[in-house]
């Protein structure tokens, strides 16, 4: 029996460590104090190189943190097949409260060997001339009709970092991604233009208001569905939310601030609303000017989820290309404060998601590149990535909880059996006497 209590020991050891892993996960911040940006624990560090010579690898599926000062051209090396495509996105991070500039940003791109460019997008902060996440990737597409950067091999990702002289000359942080598309089906890959009719007609606006908080980040992104959904956002502060988009759907999406009674100072550009694609592309983006009286703005009509939707020239509609999840973010421009104070206001949000799921244009598994039931249901609970991971380990601790028990149950259900079949006096078999035999002894203890 004590082999059996050592086992129960070791499952309960278990859980405890189960159960502090379940608890890193999210982090908590002074409810006065934007809380910075959440990278994602899983980025690996790694330093851009201002030789291609030098410049370090990057993996399918990875994630990476790096950084980039003012003026710097950075390169990072991949090495591609000439059958996959591959995105690479950066997300900007600069410094809370920093000053940016109109044209301040980054310009992703993705070059081949003798420099040939295959992509590039831009990422930069626009009218909303205040500090936040911003974001922008890169492809090189294999793809019917497309010569240029077919070949497998090296390939290089260079990010230029373009500063104003009068802006913050901190370094900003980056978080980069890199994923690669599966192959299409033969009709599909065969597709050389984009869908030219679909509805842009706004959906009837969703009414029932439910609170979700958003995210710090791109990782904590708390996910939605369609709904109108209350949150609050300071001054400074950028919430993160996420919306899983299938093929064949199209997403609408409004961002409304209430009214404020502490000022009726007009602000131009006080609130940025941002949508992108699962791969990190940008996708469109509006902002919000604020007088203290209720204001709203939305989105522009995007089309329907659609593979052949990277055809298009507009890049609004290239980015609608993928299945998944699709990211918003929302930002409070910092000189709110200074007229209305640094206390949160209450934010509406209103997404509808239109049109029925249709087939998915991959021909094997889509990786992030589709919806599944598991992702429908952390939008419906209004889950974040590691909230939903950190669900699945405490389902685990559950299990393995429901097992020590079991366990122990059952072991303590023996020892006592047994215990108590020891001690019993024995049965005295007629004619011997009254002795017993040989083998009666006494009783054993345990």
């Amino acid at each position: 029996m004590k082999r059996q209590r050592n086992r129960g020991r070791v499952t309960l050891a278990s859980i405890a460590a189960m159960c502090a892993v379940a608890a890193l996960p999210g982090q908590a911040h002074a409810a006065d104090d934007p809380a910075p940006y959440a990278f994602d624990p899983e980025a690996r560090t790694v330093r851009g190189t201002e030789t291609n010579a030098e410049a370090s690898e990057l993996t399918s599926g990875s994630v990476y943190r790096s950084a980039i000062k003012p003026g710097q051209k950075l390169y990072y090396r991949l090495n591609l097949d000439d059958e996959t495509s591959a995105y690479v996105s950066a997300v900007v991070v600069p410094e809370s409260g920093g000053k940016v500039a109109y044209g301040d940003g980054i310009t992703i791109s993705i070059r081949d060997v003798d420099d040939t460019q295959c992509s590039s997008e831009d990422a930069i902060f626009g009218s909303a001339e205040f500090a936040r996440p911003i974001a922008a990737y890169a492809h090189r597409i294999v793809e019917k009709g497309n010569s240029i950067c077919r070949e497998g091999g090296e390939y290089n990702v260079l990010i230029e970092r373009k500063s104003n002289a009068t802006s913050s000359p901190a370094e900003w942080d980056l978080e980069l991604r890199y994923e690669s598309e599966p192959e299409a089906k033969a009709a599909d890959a065969q597709a050389t233009e984009a869908p030219e009719n679909w509805s842009s007609a706004s959906p009837t606006p969703p009414t029932g208001q439910r609170k979700r908080s958003g995210g710090n980040s791109v990782y904590e992104a708390t996910g939605l569905e369609t709904g109108e959904w209350r949150d609050t956002i300071a001054p400074g502060q950028t919430r993160f939310y996420r919306v899983p988009v299938d093929w064949g759907q199209q997403i609408f999406a409004s961002a409304a601030l209430s009214n404020n009674s502490k000022s009726t100072e007009y602000l131009g550009n006080a609130l940025a609303l941002s949508l992108e694609n699962p791969a990190q592309g940008h996708v469109d983006d509006v902002t919000l000017s604020y007088s203290g009286e209720p204001a709203s703005v939305s989105l522009d009509p995007l089309p329907p989820v659609d593979y052949r939707n990277r055809f298009d020239s507009a890049s609004d509609v290239s980015a609608m290309r993928f299945a998944g999840w699709y990211y918003l973010s929302v930002t409070l421009s910092p000189k709110v404060a200074k007229s209305y104070g640094d206390q949160a206001i209450p934010l509406r949000l209103k997404v509808s998601v239109r049109n029925d799921p249709k087939t998915s244009p991959y021909a094997g598994a889509p990786g992030i590149f589709g919806v599944s039931d598991e992702d429908k249901d952390m939008a419906r609970s209004g889950q974040s990535a590691p909230q939903a991971a950190q669900s699945d380990t405490m389902k685990l601790v559950a299990a393995a909880g429901l097992g020590a028990g079991t366990v122990l149950v059952l072991g303590l259900g023996a020892w006592t059996l047994l215990a108590r079949r020891r001690t019993a006096p024995a049965a005295v078999p007629p004619g011997t006497g009254g002795q017993q035999p040989p083998y009666g002894g006494p009783p054993q203890t345990w």
